[in-house]
């Protein structure tokens, strides 16, 4: 009888719990239409864990004979303790985000010098680092958490918590986010402490990761990317810069970018070094005083081994992440060739890509149906067809960038290639024509940087720039593509600045101008390269040399009435240095053309 009535507690018991069991929902991440959706239980910002930790990574870049830790903070939902749930990563990684240096007098190279000359030296000022534990960053945390994800930001070496030295695209920039992979991963150590032993592990790591950010901060994607580290499935680089040396030069011209006239590779390393206060006077000496000063060579502006370094591009074989790039095509800051040399690198090798393209500035995410996406794709490992997606979505002039039109690739594989060429006019404008005629001669033009290049462009009539033009178009004309200058030049010094840009005329400067107005794209080099990037050599005066080169890529859609004009000149005021005036730079006709 006990027996029976034990047996009956017991069951009724089981019956209860079993019950209950049955009322206990498991919060799990909600997919719909083939994206992560925002989940109720996930959007409580109180409840959300916070904490942060070092990571140790392989190599000792601050001296000190021990491996650099990168500082790292996480934020997850509560479920990854009370219900043991794992979730994937959303990973950003930045030097700035301690802070940055001054800008202040003096920081920039002076610009105001011969070609072939240092200009004189410049200030170092220090950054004032920012930020308390254990907040890194509250960047794309809104975004992500409540949809599934894991946020997690480091500081890159050297800046703000994290050891080691800043060195602008070295190799440590590289493996710091590796290891912060591998240790997501659970193939790195993580402490609680910079110098302790006390272990922390990423036990609610799915072990899939994948990483954004925007200039610099989307440089640091591709950079652990092109590492080949397990586990980080996807990548979103935002305007990113791929290469240091497209970045400071153009085709062997030391050339700014825009907005930051004087900015070098050793200005940024002083802009974003907010490390350790006592580590600085040795970084300095090692990295930018002896590393970047005797490679960055601002008095010819050839491409050599410490620039080769800092490309991307040289190191992308073992890349294995699906690749959604995106950037503006008037980003005269990081221009729109770094893109899409690494999208075209990535799809020649066979990897999932998409690329979006809108119409402004430096900066602009894909609308975040493209970014919801493409994570939920490679991190949830939801088969929502992403990757059979149209490669290519541009802006259109006078569309939101929140929509964006398809395209089957980038370029358009729809545009026809065509070759324009020069007929004279100066100092007026002359023809820019598909008709070759010969025997046009040459034209010549005199420097002089005190000139900006849009108001060289409106000029009806300057010795200062070349200028040809088509005729008014008849109808709206769809340009796709990197245009291409061959020029035949003589100089009558030993170096010259030579620019070029492509225009829309009648200038625009109306109260409903657009950024798409006026400027196509532009170009810039340095004649002194015209056999090799590698080696320049002094120009004979006079005598005349064939250079050629790309202009920016672009997608945009002239409308009719207007007239491309094909500008050459010689200094830049906005990007290149500025030489004494007086400067002759001549161009033979016939050896000219724009393809």
């Amino acid at each position: 009888m006990k027996r029976q009535l034990t047996t009956l507690l017991f069951l009724t018991l089981l019956t209860i719990v079993s019950i209950h069991a049955q009322k206990v929902e498991v919060t799990a991440p909600i997919i719909k239409d083939g994206e992560a959706q925002i989940v109720p239980a996930f959007e409580d910002a109180t409840k959300w864990i916070r904490h942060d930790l070092w990571v140790e990574t392989e190599f000792d870049t601050d001296g000190d004979s021990k491996p650099d830790r990168m500082h790292v903070a996480v934020t997850r939902p509560e479920q990854t303790d009370t219900e043991d749930l794992k979730l994937p990563i959303v990973y950003i990684s930045s030097p700035y985000f301690a802070g940055v240096a001054p800008d202040v007098d003096g920081v920039f190279w002076d610009v105001r010098h011969e070609l072939g000359e240092m200009g004189k030296a410049r200030i170092h000022p220090e950054v004032i680092r920012k930020g308390k534990r254990p907040i890194i960053s509250n960047s794309h945390i809104k975004t992500w958490v409540p949809r599934g994800y894991i946020v997690v930001h480091s500081s890159s070496p050297g800046t703000g918590l994290s050891q080691g030295a800043p060195t602008v695209g070295g190799d440590n920039e590289s493996l710091a986010p590796k290891a912060v992979i591998d240790w997501l991963c659970g193939r790195a150590n993580g402490y609680t402490s910079p110098d302790g032993d006390d272990k922390v592990v990423a036990y609610w790591s799915t072990g899939n990761v994948g990483m954004t950010g925007t200039s610099y901060n989307g440089t640091i994607p591709l950079a652990a990317a092109t590492t080949g580290v397990e586990g980080l499935k996807a990548i979103i680089p935002i305007a990113p810069n791929t290469s240091y040396y497209h970045y400071y030069r153009a085709n062997g011209l030391v050339r700014s970018p825009g907005g930051y006239l004087g900015e070098d590779i050793d200005v940024l390393y002083d802009y974003i070094h907010s490390g350790d206060e006592a580590k600085r006077p040795g970084n300095n000496a090692r990295v930018r005083d002896t590393e970047m000063k005797n490679g960055m060579d601002r008095i010819t502006g050839d491409y050599n081994d410490f620039w080769a370094g800092r490309d991307y591009l040289n190191d992308m074989k073992p890349m294995k992440a699906a690749l959604l790039m995106s950037h503006g095509f008037n980003d005269w800051n990081v221009m729109p060739e770094h893109s899409y040399r690494i999208y075209k690198a990535a799809k020649d090798m066979g990897l999932p890509t998409q690329i979006y393209y809108h119409q402004n500035g430096h900066g602009g995410p894909p609308p975040m149906k493209m970014m919801n996406r493409w994570f939920t794709r490679y991190l949830f490992d939801v088969e929502n067809g992403v990757e059979n997606d149209p490669k290519a979505w541009i802006v259109r002039e006078n569309d939101e960038r929140t929509n964006p039109t398809a395209y089957e690739d980038y370029p358009n594989p729809k545009a026809s290639p065509v070759s324009l060429f020069l007929k004279a006019g100066a100092p007026q404008k002359g023809v820019l024509s598909p008709v070759k005629t010969d025997k046009q001669g040459t034209e010549t033009l005199v420097d002089n940087y005190s000139f900006s290049g849009a108001s060289l462009a409106k000029a009806d009539y300057t010795n200062h720039r070349l200028i040809y033009v088509t005729p008014e178009l008849k109808e709206d004309l769809h340009i796709s593509g990197t245009p291409k200058i061959t020029v035949r030049v003589a100089s009558s010094k030993p170096a010259v600045n030579l620019s070029v840009w492509l225009v829309s005329l009648p200038w625009n400067e109306g109260r409903n101008s657009k950024i798409t107005d006026n400027i196509i794209t532009r170009g810039w080099a340095d004649p002194q390269n015209h056999k090799s990037l590698t080696k320049s050599s002094p120009l004979k005066p006079g005598k005349f040399y064939e250079v050629s080169f790309d202009f920016m890529p672009d997608d945009q859609i002239i409308p009719k009435g207007q007239q491309i004009g094909l500008m050459i000149f010689s200094s830049d005021q906005e990007f290149t240095l500025w030489p004494k005036p007086g400067t002759e730079l001549t161009v033979d006709l016939d050896g000219t053309s724009l393809s």
